[in-house]
């Protein structure tokens, strides 16, 4: 189970915390990251992607995503503006539409609200829904979580590391 706790035990240097956790317990609730195996494995997750919650918004400034029409970046600008945010680090036009849609807020027009505690936790929470990764973890095949995630394994024994805590105080 999701609790301050937990959270301290797996990221010991996590940041936002109270802002963060009632978001969490909601975005949970909500998306069925609601048995051991999948919360353990999302929390591994997320932790390594912002850095225990400290960055909502990466550190990079997009540049390198400008014009990738597989992330939707049509228009000049795009690699930028629609650059990782969220705890999952939502990423390019095509995942900011498509997360906006699903959570009734228009990320096209204000891609910046992924970065408050509430839309970078729901962004996360639908996320991990839409792209199956409920079922990756009751299997459980946290290498093909990884990849839906990142598109590779970058960051994986960081990952790993999460997991393990997650597992040995979650089990």
């Amino acid at each position: 189970m999701i609790t301050r706790e937990f959270l301290l035990n797996v990221m010991p240097h996590v940041h936002n915390l109270d802002a963060i956790l009632p978001f969490l317990l909601e975005g949970c609730a909500t998306y069925e990251i609601n048995v051991v195996q999948r919360e353990n494995q999302f929390i591994a997750q997320v932790a390594h992607e912002s850095c225990e919650f400290r960055y909502l918004a990466e550190i990079a400034s997009g540049a390198a995503y400008e014009g990738r029409k597989d992330l939707g970046n049509t228009e000049a600008g795009d690699g930028v503006r629609f650059k990782g945010r969220g705890l999952i680090q939502i990423t390019g036009r095509s995942n900011y539409k498509a997360c906006g849609n699903a959570l009734g807020v228009d990320l096209l027009s204000n891609p910046e609200q992924l970065e408050t505690p509430e839309y970078a936790v729901k962004s996360a929470c639908w996320f991990w829904h839409d792209r199956g990764l409920n079922a990756l973890a009751d299997i459980p095949d946290f290498l093909r979580i990884t990849k839906r995630i990142n598109g590779g394994t970058n960051g994986l024994a960081d990952r790993q590391m999460y997991l393990d805590r997650a597992n040995k105080f979650n089990a």
